[in-house]
């Protein structure tokens, strides 16, 4: 879509390139990453943020064969390091704001480090060829249950995505994406390729910020990215409604009935989308734009469900228990990994209601046996979140020696300095769940500890119990 014409393809914190340009940016990246040197079908490790040259570079790496494996830019040089040393790769890509974390990697696996500079605009003498079969790209999981693992992102993968997703976002030529989402997740990456691909202008930036978001008006966004917590911000500044979007696309946790209410006040005509999926393949569920004006008309049952199976995608619901929730399993040509018997294994428990949607219990590992019966964290947890005194919770299993495993409430307040009671806790839960999913064990808590991926940590949360 951006090949041969002249229109804003990225505009990054630095520049606005044209889609031409950001196809000769290409062009030269292919020269560079083959001077690299890299081992035919290695994937290459590389530290980035998302703009013109990031973008280009992963072009090049896909036509070049060798896919760039971009990894979070934050985290420490042990959390890099195993991610690195699996791809086999000489070298380490790396922006030259992460270059003391990128050598302290290299005394860790022994890669040269190679500092990214920016990509000229001129056309190289080698002309940006098709993308050959296999990887385009590598993304790794968050690494919630051990090691992250990588992920390859086949060009017949990326092409079912985005024709999948241009429908349910619906994003073409013409329109304006902006994100501030990181290029090491499928969230970020993921739906900025689609943008791309759809013909939009992609407009990013390193970190999302109020700052950021006051220079939108003059580019025309249309579309946008964000997690419940930058809306509850921008809502907070009365800023939401200075970007008129037509579709804000959300994710990483629900919305709530309250900030539904605010937000459709302050973009009364906008499309409302929810993406529910993973690394492995996404998306695998949608919260239409429909689903959401349900939930505003007094369906706010909805904003507790991740929506239907999208377009194309076959769901199953392995091994259900007597409430009918079991570990969903999803098949689909645009999802990246399917299990030796056809069906990718998300990990993820659900249910499926009469009417169709889907209905998130948590990750399969979370699951607590509490003297016998199944207990799904996120279910409680979604419950105390709904309470007016909590911003947050995240409910685990602990050692117990009667029960097996016991509930540990952690909870972050609305208003620190005036903490709900935790026998009112007690008593809101168990108006809404069975008494053996009320937790016996409860914590006051500033912030609760997430992983790079922005999860809560629940090896981080049993341990606060156990100390």
């Amino acid at each position: 879509m951006h090949a041969d014409n002249d229109r804003p393809a990225v505009i990054d914190d630095s520049s606005a390139v044209s889609g031409r340009e950001l196809i000769q940016k290409a062009s030269r990246a292919v020269d560079l990453i083959a001077e690299l040197a890299v081992p035919p079908n290695h994937a290459v490790p590389a530290l980035l943020t998302t703009n013109s040259d990031s973008l280009a570079l992963l072009l090049g790496g896909a036509v070049a064969g060798s896919p760039l494996a971009p990894l979070g830019p934050l985290l420490s040089a042990d959390e890099l390091a195993p991610a690195v040393r699996d791809t086999g790769s000489p070298v380490l890509l790396t922006e030259s704001a992460f270059l003391a974390t990128a050598h302290a990697v290299a005394e860790i696996t022994g890669v040269r480090v190679v500092v990214v500079t920016a990509l000229s605009v001129t056309a190289s003498a080698t002309p940006l060829a098709s993308t050959p079969p296999g990887p385009a790209f590598y993304l790794h999981t968050s690494g919630t249950t051990g090691t992250p693992k990588a992920v390859a992102f086949t060009q017949t993968v990326l092409e079912a995505r985005a024709a999948l997703l241009r429908e349910l976002i619906a994003i073409g030529p013409g329109h304006c994406y902006a994100t501030g989402s990181p290029i090491h997740h499928i969230g970020g990456l993921g739906n900025t390729l689609v943008a791309l691909h759809a013909g939009a202008t992609i407009v990013a930036t390193q970190r999302f910020s109020i700052e950021w978001w006051r220079s939108l008006p003059p580019l025309g966004v249309t579309h946008c990215l964000l997690v419940p917590s930058m809306i509850e911000m921008l809502l907070a500044e009365n800023l939401l409604d200075t970007v008129p979007l037509q579709t804000l696309i959300y994710g990483a946790s629900p919305i709530s009935p309250a900030t539904l209410r605010r937000l459709l006040d302050a973009l009364p005509e906008v499309s409302l989308v929810n993406l529910f999926g993973q690394t492995e393949g996404s998306p695998i569920t949608c919260l239409s734009p429909q689903d959401h004006r349900r939930a505003a008309e007094g369906r706010t049952d909805l904003l507790r469900t991740v929506g239907h199976p999208v377009p194309g995608l076959r769901l199953r619901i392995d091994n259900p228990d007597e409430s009918g929730t079991g570990e969903l399993l999803a098949a689909a040509p645009h999802l990246s990994f399917h299990g030796t018997d056809g069906w990718l294994h998300t990990g993820d428990l659900g249910a499926v209601d009469a009417e169709g949607y889907v209905h998130l219990r948590g990750r399969r590992h979370d699951m607590v046996i509490r003297g016998g019966e199944n207990v799904y964290p996120l279910e409680v947890e979604n419950v105390l979140a709904s309470h007016p005194g909590v911003a947050a919770a995240a409910v685990v299993g602990v050692p117990d020696s009667r029960l097996g495993e016991d509930l540990a409430a952690f909870i972050v307040s609305a208003d620190p300095m005036r903490p709900p009671d935790h026998g009112d806790l007690r008593t809101f839960t168990r108006s809404r769940l069975a008494g053996f999913k009320v937790p016996a064990y409860w914590y006051d808590v500033f912030s609760l500890p997430l992983n790079h991926a922005g999860k809560v940590n629940r090896v981080a949360l049993r341990g606060r119990h156990e100390t």
